[in-house]
């Protein structure tokens, strides 16, 4: 996962920049949480992951709410 200080602290992100874009131009985007789209949205469902804010057809999400989101991510213990 990135570094947590780099992301901003305020505005909007779109999913591929939340979960990588190996073909964007002119270079890929790494992803910051490692999930397909699926299950990206798949997590939403369950509560996992945020929900989008709206703009029109343009799914968007804060970057407050990813920052908590990584925090909370690094900050979890795996199972055992």
């Amino acid at each position: 996962m990135s570094k947590i200080g780099e992301l901003p602290k305020a505005g909007y992100c779109r999913l591929g920049q939340i979960i990588g874009d190996k073909k964007a131009k002119p270079c890929p985007i790494p992803p910051l949480i490692p999930v397909s789209k699926t299950a990206w949205y798949n997590g939403i469902k369950k509560g996992i992951f945020p929900r989008p804010v709206h703009a029109g057809r343009c799914a968007m999400w804060r970057w407050e709410d990813i920052r908590k989101l990584i925090d909370g991510l690094e900050g979890a213990k795996p199972e055992t």
